[in-house]
């Protein structure tokens, strides 16, 4: 691929991509890095040259190219080239561009005067990297690995990576190795970052130009939030991206169906991988997403769902009554939902407790694929309560031969209104003037549905 053709291939990318972006990177600086491994084996024969020359030439061309695209800088980076490599030195890695707008006469030059020389130490290199790039929150930091070596002074790329991109530091590097074994140099770099070999030249240039294209465009993407039948046919659904690398929130948006009911298209950045939370009761999580640049990605999720319709007969004296809903056999609550309206959730099994007195617990409450499950309570009674402030009052519940308490009674108001379920309750209660238990009393009443019921103590 020769120079003009390449730069027509890249700019042909952008101007796509920024054709089609809704959330794009478009006043987001890119800070590309390319991090450049000068060892002596890099002087291996590759096609007609050797493996230098060739990253010479191509990375050239790139730099040249980007400096058309706005809101993007470069830096170079380059280790093993300082030292022989019988000195072995592992620290032997130099910041040699450093990011700046329209560095690139610079970076070329300084490309041209390096040569190889030494040791692999590409650890070394990624730690140190990490204060190469700017203080900008905003940015998107990514880095170029170009080697054709592993590890030579045991340390642990993968783990170093992932702590830059758990940081923040920077986003999922991109390894290119060259020449090399690729299984071999993919064990050793794919849990690094997103790994590609190059065999020979015209590989090296087909690799660098997708890179690019992934760290300036984004990737479209549909969420199909799938039904019982495995349809997606579910929406209308809050969803919330996180980079999974680093926790940070991405996006938060409601799914939405397109004019055709299709899910509609998001566009993503390929570099990211992602957390996805269907915001469902209860939420469906997928985790480590990664987008595959280039075509259009489809991210399923099962969230078939029914509804949950909380109903009071009758005439109601509740001011506002919820219920907590658990999945089944759960103690997690997952709702607190209001009575006379309707929820959806995730179809299953749930366990209810009406937040009424005495509370009203329901287990294995089945809610179905498009279909409303109604759970329905007796309509309740009001207890109009005199008391006298030197009382103790507890209010009681005969349940299976147990007394089961309900409520006890604030003997600092004298007049006192509470609304009970329908049901025979036992009023226990005493003086608390009185020492003796002898003085303790009760008092049985029964509460009907929309009946007040006198009670004085």
């Amino acid at each position: 691929m020769k120079k003009g053709t390449l730069l027509l291939f890249i700019l042909c990318l952008f101007n796509l991509a920024q054709s089609q972006m809704i959330n794009g990177f478009k006043g987001k600086k890119t800070r590309i890095l390319f991090l450049l491994d000068g060892s002596g084996s890099m002087l291996a024969e590759m096609d007609q040259s050797n493996r230098w020359s060739v990253a010479v030439t191509l990375m050239s061309q790139i730099v040249d190219t980007l400096r058309t695209i706005p809101d993007v800088e470069v830096g170079l980076r380059v280790f093993g080239h300082n030292q022989p490599n019988d000195r072995r030195d592992c620290n032997d890695t130099k910041l040699e561009v450093p990011f700046s707008p329209y560095n690139h006469k610079q970076f070329v030059g300084r490309l041209r005067q390096i040569k190889p020389l030494g040791f692999t130490s590409i650890t070394q290199s990624l730690l140190a990297s990490a204060k190469d790039f700017p203080e900008d929150k905003n940015a998107r930091n990514v880095i170029i690995i170009i080697t054709d070596g592993v590890e030579e002074c045991g340390g642990d790329p993968c783990k170093v990576s992932e702590q830059l991109q758990k940081k923040g530091i920077i986003l999922r590097p991109f390894i290119i190795g060259l020449g090399t074994d690729a299984e071999v140099f993919r064990k050793a770099y794919s849990c690094a970052g997103r790994y590609y070999n190059a065999e020979n030249a015209g590989e090296f240039q087909k690799i660098i130009g997708v890179i690019i294209n992934q760290a300036l465009n984004n990737t479209t993407v549909q969420i199909n939030l799938l039904d019982a039948q495995g349809m997606p046919r579910e929406t209308d659904v809050p969803i919330t991206l996180y980079d999974a690398d680093n926790g940070v929130l991405l996006e938060n948006f409601v799914h939405t169906m397109n004019g055709k009911g299709i899910p509609d298209t998001l566009y993503l950045d390929p570099i990211r991988r992602y957390r996805v939370v269907a915001h469902t009761l209860p939420p469906v999580t997928l985790n480590n997403f990664e987008v595959v640049p280039g075509r259009h990605n489809t991210i399923p999720l099962n969230t078939p769902q029914g509804n949950l319709y909380f109903k009071i007969g009758g005439t109601t004296g509740y001011g506002r009554l919820l219920a907590i809903v658990r999945k089944g056999g759960e103690m997690e609550t997952i709702n607190a939902q209001d009575f006379n309206t309707v929820k959806r959730y995730l179809t299953g099994g749930y366990d209810i407790e009406v937040l009424s007195i005495p509370r009203i617990k329901f287990s294995n409450i089945s809610v179905r694929q498009n279909q409303t499950t109604t759970v329905e309570i007796p309509s309740p009674g009001m207890v109009q309560l005199s008391i006298n402030r030197d009382v103790t009052a507890a209010v009681f519940q005969k349940i299976d031969n147990k007394m089961v308490w309900v409520m006890d009674f604030n003997s600092s108001q004298p007049k006192q209104v509470h609304v009970l379920q329908p049901g025979d309750y036992t009023i226990v209660y005493r003086p608390k003037s009185e020492t003796r238990t002898l003085y303790t009393k009760k008092k049985e009443i029964k509460v009907q549905s929309g009946i007040n019921t006198q009670v004085s103590l």
